[in-house]
C-alpha cells in the first residue's frame, strides 16, 4: 500500500503543511515513521481522512489549486463491473466520481490510497495515475 509524506498529503487535502502536521500531531489521522525516521500516513488512511475533511471537519484554509482542470487527490473509492467500473477522488474539497472501462482502471492498476489527479473538460472526467 502507498505511504504519503506529510508534505505530499497537504497538498492532496488541499491545505499547508503545517495544518496537515497539527492534524497528525493531535492524532486525527494516523502517521508511523520509515526507515530514515519520516513520518508517513498509510493511503488507506489518508482516504478515508480526506472524506471527513472534505465534509467540514478541516480547518478553515483556503484550498490548493493547480492548473485550470486538474485535479490531483486521492483515490476514496473503486466499485467495478462487468465492463465498467466508477472511480471517486477527493481532491482538497472537491469530490470528482469519473466513470470508465474495467479495463482502464484495471491497467492504471487504480485502487483506494492511490495518488490520482482528475482532469475534467466539458462533460469528461479523465484519471491519470499518480
Amino acid at each position: 500500500m502507498q505511504s504519503y509524506t506529510i508534505g505530499q498529503a497537504a497538498r492532496l487535502l488541499g491545505v499547508s503543511p503545517d495544518t496537515a502536521r497539527r492534524w497528525a500531531d493531535a492524532g486525527r489521522v494516523a502517521t508511523h515513521r520509515d526507515e530514515t525516521g519520516r513520518r508517513l500516513i498509510d493511503g488507506r488512511d489518508l482516504a478515508a481522512f480526506s472524506i471527513e475533511v472534505a465534509q467540514g471537519g478541516g480547518e478553515d484554509e483556503t484550498p490548493y489549486t493547480t492548473a485550470r482542470n486538474a485535479f490531483p487527490g486521492i483515490v476514496t473509492a473503486v466499485k467495478l463491473g462487468d465492463v465498467a467500473a466508477q472511480v471517486e477522488i477527493q481532491a482538497g474539497p472537491h469530490r470528482i466520481v469519473s466513470l470508465l472501462t474495467r479495463e482502464a482502471v484495471e491497467e492504471l492498476g487504480l485502487e483506494v490510497g492511490m495518488r490520482a489527479t482528475a482532469r475534467v473538460k466539458s462533460t469528461s472526467v479523465h484519471i491519470d495515475r499518480g
